[in-house]
């Protein structure tokens, strides 16, 4: 098991479990690994929220990039998709983003991305972890003119509305959105410094909360966590729709004109279908997690399409994607991966194909989302052992309560068992039509697991 990095790097309280020290460690042994086959001196961008812990995580990343020898360029508060498209586009070595992405302000965290704008690998962060509880960190130290330098380069921001404009500026302005205004909650988080400017770019109207970062209201009771501010702004102005973004700007979820939530799987029904009509969907595929509803797979079913299914966490869905050739994906949360754009998930540009989506139909958001229905689900975690947390496919009788359910259900339900990656918990999560049923059957099977890893 990963010490540091967890599904989506390294994530803890800032200044005491994600201190300075650390941090330091972090950036010289990430700055080593990364480049250590380059023949050249390695240049990383870091990019960061809106956390009041974001200039002292980066205070310390810099020194230990600097220290090691690597040149730096920080773009201040951006979007994480930002800073992936800027890696590959500057022909960066690497890239780290400072966030916490929808966790409360206390958190922070740090993300790497390789020089092709992808999160890294597994393998890259164990490497990394290895050198720092290593010897060797003291080692890569730079002296004398091998030392880094570093630069501000928060012009760079442009060059991400720019990448909207020239992928969006053409098909908007041929579209009638005279009557078409957004509702857009960018969660007090790092969407707050562009959103405004790509929506004013490409001509939409819209109406924006929770836009005012302080540095302690990032995600508070607002963005893709919490929709009812968002749910509000639509109704009592009669908008045509709503977006809310997490607080590092890589997730996207939305509400129609009645101020229904429209989550990750929605989104990706109602883009695949695009994509497929435009004949833009390679393979016909869609590349999802285990996570995402029972109805996606019926969606997909109904619509020839095929559904791949991944590990939960949008890095695995992304190397499944560039594995085999797809260039559609994402996760229930609100990750969307549109590869043809970006690299990772983008929250903005997610938001702008469904909004693209929704005016060359000239229908209501609510009609677009007649194309997918959505099962009940319930989530429940079962505390266990942390060492017999992966027995339960051993069980016999856990087996057959599972086996004895799937059966039950007919094809119009589904149980899901997961382990937890850093607690001693088994999720158990339940599909079907009947939400108290449903939720029933979970508590029960809850109540068996625990008895029989404890």
């Amino acid at each position: 098991m990963r010490k540091y990095f967890g599904t989506d790097g390294i994530r803890r309280i800032a200044n005491t479990e994600l201190t300075p020290e650390l941090v330091y460690k972090v950036a010289k042994a990430g700055a080593y690994v990364l480049s250590k086959h380059s023949d050249h001196t390695p240049t990383i961008l870091i990019g960061r929220d809106t956390r009041i812990s974001g200039t002292l995580i980066e205070s310390a990343m810099v020194a230990g990039f600097l220290s090691y020898g690597a040149n730096v360029k920080l773009l201040g508060v951006i979007p994480t998709p930002a800073v992936a498209y800027l890696t590959r586009k500057l022909n960066a070595d690497a890239s780290v983003v400072i966030s916490a992405s929808h966790n409360t302000y206390e958190f922070n965290g740090i993300k790497y991305f390789s020089n092709k704008g992808t999160k890294i690998p597994d393998s890259l962060e164990e490497e990394i972890e290895e050198v720092i509880d290593s010897n060797k960190i003291d080692e890569l130290t730079a002296v004398n003119d091998k030392i880094g330098v570093s630069e501000y380069r928060l012009d760079l921001l442009d060059e991400y509305v720019y990448f909207f404009r020239k992928n969006f500026d053409d098909n908007f302005n041929d579209l009638n959105k005279e009557d078409f205004v957004v509702g857009i909650d960018t969660a007090n988080g790092a969407t707050s410094v562009v959103a405004e400017n790509v929506f004013k770019a490409l001509g939409i109207k819209y109406k924006i909360i929770n836009n005012n970062p302080d540095g302690i209201n990032i995600n508070e009771n607002c963005g893709s966590t919490h929709l009812d501010r968002l749910k509000k702004l639509v109704t009592e102005n009669n908008l045509s729709m709503g977006v809310a973004y997490d607080g590092d700007g890589d997730r996207c979820l939305a509400v129609d004109e009645k101020g229904n939530d429209i989550d990750g799987d929605v989104i990706m029904a109602i883009i695949s279908k695009y994509l497929k009509n435009k004949g833009k969907l390679n393979k016909d595929t869609l590349v999802a997690t285990v996570m995402s509803n029972l109805g996606l797979h019926k969606y997909a079913k109904d619509n020839e399409l095929e559904l791949i299914q991944t590990k939960v966490g949008d890095r695995y869905v992304l190397e499944e994607m560039i594995k085999n050739g797809y260039n559609f994906g994402g996760e229930q949360s609100g990750h969307v991966i549109l590869l043809d754009y970006n690299p990772t998930g983008d929250g903005i540009l997610t938001s702008l194909m469904l909004i693209q989506a929704i005016l060359e139909a000239n229908k209501k958001a609510s009609e677009m989302t007649e194309i997918i229905k959505i099962y009940p689900q319930v989530l429940i975690n079962s505390k266990v052992n942390q060492d017999k947390k992966y027995d339960y496919e051993k069980d016999s009788e856990i087996k057959e309560a599972i086996e004895k359910l799937e059966k039950e259900f007919a094809g119009n339900g589904r149980v899901l068992i997961r382990p937890s990656g850093t607690e001693p918990l088994v999720r158990v999560m339940i599909e079907g039509e009947n939400q108290e049923y449903i939720t029933e059957k979970a508590k029960e099977m809850v109540k068996l697991i625990e008895k029989k890893l404890k």
